[in-house]
């Protein structure tokens, strides 16, 4: 009598850890600016546009859904499930929001003083991320792949539909009166919202929607690429779906702007079809012609993407309470004071976020030598 048949665990590409790695670097090159004006691609699209910045945050959500396709195809129960996914969605929103909080004081004329939550951002980055896990993990969880692909096209429609039909007449695609701000104000209220765009939050609620396509198609693309192998025809596939799909972001933007900061359709197919070029050519480099400069960095990033983040966002939040004069805090001084003086200009701007990124990577090396992963 013979026992059940044992699963085979999924083929891991080197190429996906190594996306992921790409994405989480240059995201903390892109949020930390040094002092003077970043180059244009280094800064997002004010409103209606799109730069290289733009395609970070849906490339990390992307990379989610590339390492949801390897989690959630593990036998497990649907209580089990549930309990993981809830658990872990619950766990990256807190940290958000405790990001936002840090370091918990204000200083203020009176000196220290507690920072009040009533004061504190609800909405963020991780908060997004943990939303679209959590929407696009029940999906997968219970649709097929072909209803998948309907899932995210529906999502996205229905943002358009929402923007179109809630929103004052003219307003659908502006910044303060459309459906997802009023949302935002009327659910969540300003003082929990992005203090910095005057009550226009770029991680509202309503963006989850087609944010979650991102995602999605990360998932249905990680699943893609372990049926089809390690061939030239899966790049060739991936290269040919994504530039369709850009090409379709073009004729879609008359009607539907592309706009990172409104996560429009337009936008999720452009980031969706670049981050699938994209992840094609990286196949076709280090999966079918062996390459392997950088290969180790980018994987030892992709080992401990949110520890990195999280890392990087807290510390140059903690050099920028160290007040070297008035107003001014370390980490600005560091970028005017060294790398204006040294190379002024944008230059000087990317070179002192290369060198934090790169002090923020050290960290990254230290947990990896130490075989630490720290997973939520």
């Amino acid at each position: 009598m013979t026992g059940p048949a044992r699963l085979e665990r999924p083929e891991r590409f080197i190429s996906l850890d190594m996306f992921r790695g790409a994405t989480i670097f240059l995201m903390i090159v892109v949020n930390t600016a040094g002092a003077g004006t970043p180059y244009t691609q280094l800064e997002h699209a004010p409103w209606i546009g799109f730069t290289l910045a733009d395609l970070i945050y849906p490339s990390f959500l992307f990379a989610v859904g590339n390492a949801m396709s390897f989690a959630l195809t593990r036998p497990m129960s649907d209580r089990v499930f549930l309990r993981r996914v809830v658990r872990r969605a619950a766990l990256i929103f807190l940290l958000g929001v405790l990001m936002y909080w840090y370091p918990f004081v204000a200083h203020g004329d009176g000196g220290w003083s507690a920072k009040p939550f009533a004061e504190t951002r609800l909405t963020g980055v991780l908060q997004r991320i943990a939303l679209c896990y959590l929407l696009a993990s029940l999906l997968a969880r219970y649709l097929t792949p072909r209803l998948l692909v309907l899932a995210a096209v529906a999502l996205v429609a229905a943002h358009w539909a929402i923007l179109v039909a809630f929103s004052p007449a003219g307003e659908a695609f502006g910044r303060y009166h459309n459906a997802g701000t009023l949302l935002d104000l009327w659910l969540i209220g300003p003082d929990h919202l992005y203090r910095r765009d005057h009550g226009f939050d770029p991680e509202g609620l309503l963006g989850t929607l087609p944010a979650t396509a991102n995602v999605i198609a990360g998932y249905l693309t990680g699943l893609a690429v372990q049926r089809w192998g390690k061939h030239r025809a899966t790049v060739a596939r991936l290269a040919g779906i994504g530039l369709a799909l850009s090409l379709l972001a073009l004729l879609l933007a008359p009607l539907l702007p592309v706009s990172k900061k409104l996560w429009t359709g337009s936008f999720v197919s452009l980031t969706v079809g670049l981050d699938l070029v994209l992840l094609g050519a990286t196949i076709g480099l280090v999966e079918l012609r062996g390459a392997r400069l950088g290969r180790g960095f980018l994987q030892m990033l992709g080992r401990n993407p949110l520890a990195l983040y999280l890392f990087s966002e807290l510390l140059v939040v903690t050099l920028e309470l160290i007040q070297v004069r008035q107003g001014v805090g370390l980490y600005h001084w560091i970028g005017a004071e060294l790398f204006q003086r040294l190379t002024p200009g944008p230059l000087g701007s990317l070179l002192c976020a290369l060198a934090y990124t790169l002090v923020c990577c050290l960290f990254a090396r230290a947990l990896d030598r130490r075989g630490i992963i720290l997973k939520v």
